[in-house]
């Protein structure tokens, strides 16, 4: 078994496409629209299953916000360089919630990023090899 995918429901599709794409620097894979059942669809991701794991924006007609509730954790992102990567972000109009550094206990260089729907992103510092 491996993850082909994480679904994300966002309020606005243009925005989190450019953010996943422009800020993030990933590519749009694909999107599909499905008026009879009012969603569109767009995957986002380094590279394309079955080699890369994506994620997939889901954007349901008129809804605009989502209560993320107190469940859901984050998504991380391996980067060569955390506080470079941080920097990039923040040139580029995002948000770091927590700048680069060590994690709580540990060694390992982390920081946090959130996207334009409030959902948290970890960078975590490692080869990308």
């Amino acid at each position: 078994m491996r993850i082909l995918h994480t679904m994300l429901r966002v309020g606005n599709l243009e925005r989190s496409i450019d953010f996943y794409t422009n800020i993030l620097g990933m590519k749009l894979l694909r999107t599909r629209d499905v008026p009879d059942y009012k969603y569109t669809l767009a995957f986002v991701g380094y590279g394309t299953n079955p080699d890369h794991a994506e994620l997939e924006l889901t954007y349901n007609y008129g809804v605009e916000e989502y209560e993320l509730g107190s469940a859901y954790g984050h998504i991380a992102l391996a980067v060569p360089d955390v506080k470079a990567a941080c920097d990039r972000i923040k040139t580029a109009g995002g948000k770091v919630t927590r700048e680069a550094g060590p994690v709580k206990g540990g060694t390992t260089v982390i920081a946090f990023v959130e996207d334009p729907d409030g959902y948290k992103i970890e960078l975590i510092e490692r080869g990308l090899d």
